[in-house]
Order: structure tokens, then C-alpha cells, then sequence
């Protein structure tokens, strides 16, 4: 039995199929059927029902799975336990990001990388519910997310805080009051990030508190569309305060009487284990100013 069987065995179970598993692989799809083949040799029984349009799990293949993986996780664990009494840090992080953040990524990593070369970063871009999802699950060490509550599990870096104002175009008669009450957003037209962002679920949170629904009448995937489409007057867009300052062409409306504020902060697990490479880039994180 050999490392490379588990791995293209866990890896078939949690792409539930073949392809997937080989390209997660890198390695040519019959190469993992022959080898799982052989494990299966190995142990007498059938690990993989493979008879339906996904690869399922047989009842014996469903108890070889935990020691699969803890066998892994043991090979893994003392590489890195190896490389660390070694002084070495190398391995990979995981990042994750939203989309809008002011946070230089491309230097951040350029210079990560100049001081561990071995380690190699991968980033991913996705709303705030999924990257959470994600740090929990072990598959992201870090990301720049949207915070509109406690994060059990995380530790934050924060990064901005700062009120959400409703913006509208300078021809907008609301543009002269310069504020109003929550509650006057019920039945108005209003523009938003998608479900799942931190700023959309700020808003329905306030709203629901306040006794109605928003009406978003438009949703887009980034800050800088959704004051676009505010500017051409099609709506009120919910934004953090500095999107709307930056741009000559809107102006903010404070929303009184819901606390709508928003924050971005480096997010990373408290207590889940981290490797070599996943430390030394949150403690980076945290040594930065805010």
C-alpha cells in the first residue's frame, strides 16, 4: 500500500469522480483508477461504488476514509514538524479576498514570496459568506472579509471601519438633506451587493429590525458598479462612506436610526491548526497597521 493510493482514494471521494480527482492530481485519470484498483486489491473489498453518475462510497470504503485521511494528515504533519526544526518554511497558503478591499494584494504576496520562496500562494475571490465557509473548513489560512458580526473561530486584523451611507446622483433631490431615516428606505428602489455579502446582509438585517423588507431593485458584483449605476440615477446605493466621497458625480445620504456600519478585516482560524507558511504569513498580517 502506498501514500499515492490514499491520496488519489480521498481525493476521488471528495471530488466524487475520477476526472475531478485526476485534475486535483495533476495526473492522468486512468493512473488513479489502476492505482485505486490495486488498493482495493490490497484490502479484498470494493471501495468505490462506481455504478452511478457520481463515485460513492461502499460501506467498507466509508470506514478505510478516516484512517485514509489521518494517514495523510501524519505524512503531512511530520514533513512540516521536519522543515520547521529545520528553519525551513515552505508548503502553501490558501488566501481568500472580496472583491473591493484596500488592502495591495499583488504586493503583499510579491513580498511574501521574496522572503519564503518554497511556499506557494494561491488566492481565490468570493463574497464574505463563502470565504468564512472556507476558513472554517481548512481550505483558505487567510482572507480579507466583510464583517457585520462576531466571528466565533477567527481572529481579525481590521482593516476599515466606517459607516454605510445611501448615495445618490447630485440631481437627486434627497442629495440636499444630506440624511434620513431608515425606515424612509421602505418601498425605494435601492441598489446592492448580491446575497451573501456582508454589506447586503447589514442592510437586511437593519431593514428586518426596522419592520419591512428592502427593495433591491438592482444588484451588482462590486462597489464601484453599484455607485456607477447610482450616479445614472436608477436608485439609492447602499455603499461604505468613502466610495461615495471619492466620486464627484454622487452624494452621501446618512442613514439615521438603523447603526449601519460595516467592517473589512483580515480573518484567519483562532484555534484550527496552522501550518509553517499559513503562521508566517498571519503573523505578517498582524504586524500590520491597521
Amino acid at each position: 500500500m502506498e501514500l499515492r493510493q490514499l491520496a488519489y482514494f480521498v481525493a476521488v471521494v471528495e471530488e466524487a469522480g475520477f476526472t475531478r480527482a485526476a485534475e486535483r492530481m495533476h495526473v492522468a485519470q486512468p493512473g488513479i483508477s489502476a492505482q485505486i484498483r490495486q488498493l482495493e486489491k490490497e484490502f479484498g473489498h470494493q471501495l468505490l461504488d462506481r455504478s452511478g453518475r457520481t463515485v460513492r462510497l461502499t460501506e467498507m470504503g466509508a470506514a478505510v476514509l478516516p484512517y485514509a485521511k489521518a494517514a495523510l494528515k501524519a505524512v503531512e504533519d511530520a514533513r512540516l514538524a521536519v522543515d520547521e526544526l529545520a528553519g525551513l518554511v515552505r508548503g502553501h497558503v490558501a488566501i481568500g479576498m472580496v472583491t473591493s478591499h484596500p488592502v495591495d494584494i499583488p504586493t503583499l504576496l510579491a513580498d511574501f514570496h521574496d522572503e519564503y520562496p518554497a511556499v506557494e500562494i494561491t488566492l481565490v475571490e468570493a463574497n464574505s459568506g463563502k470565504l468564512v465557509d472556507d476558513l472554517h473548513g481548512g481550505r483558505l489560512d487567510a482572507a480579507i472579509i466583510g464583517v457585520a458580526a462576531d466571528l466565533p473561530g477567527l481572529d481579525l486584523h481590521v482593516l476599515s471601519d466606517e459607516r454605510l451611507v445611501a448615495a445618490v446622483g447630485h440631481g437627486d433631490p434627497r442629495a440636499t438633506a444630506g440624511r434620513m431615516a431608515l425606515a424612509d428606505l421602505r418601498d425605494q428602489p435601492l441598489i446592492c451587493l448580491p446575497s451573501g455579502t456582508v454589506i447586503r446582509a447589514i442592510l437586511e438585517n437593519a431593514c428586518t429590525a426596522a419592520g419591512f423588507r428592502p427593495r433591491v431593485a438592482f444588484e451588482a458584483g462590486t462597489p464601484l458598479v453599484l455607485a456607477e449605476l447610482a450616479a445614472r440615477g436608477l436608485g439609492m446605493a447602499i455603499l461604505p462612506e468613502s466610495f461615495v466621497h471619492n466620486r464627484p458625480d454622487l452624494s452621501p445620504v446618512a442613514l439615521t436610526g438603523g447603526g449601519l456600519r460595516g467592517r473589512l478585516a483580515w480573518a484567519w482560524r483562532a484555534n484550527g491548526p496552522l501550518s509553517p507558511a499559513a503562521r508566517a504569513f498571519t503573523t505578517r498580517l498582524a504586524g500590520e497597521p491597521s
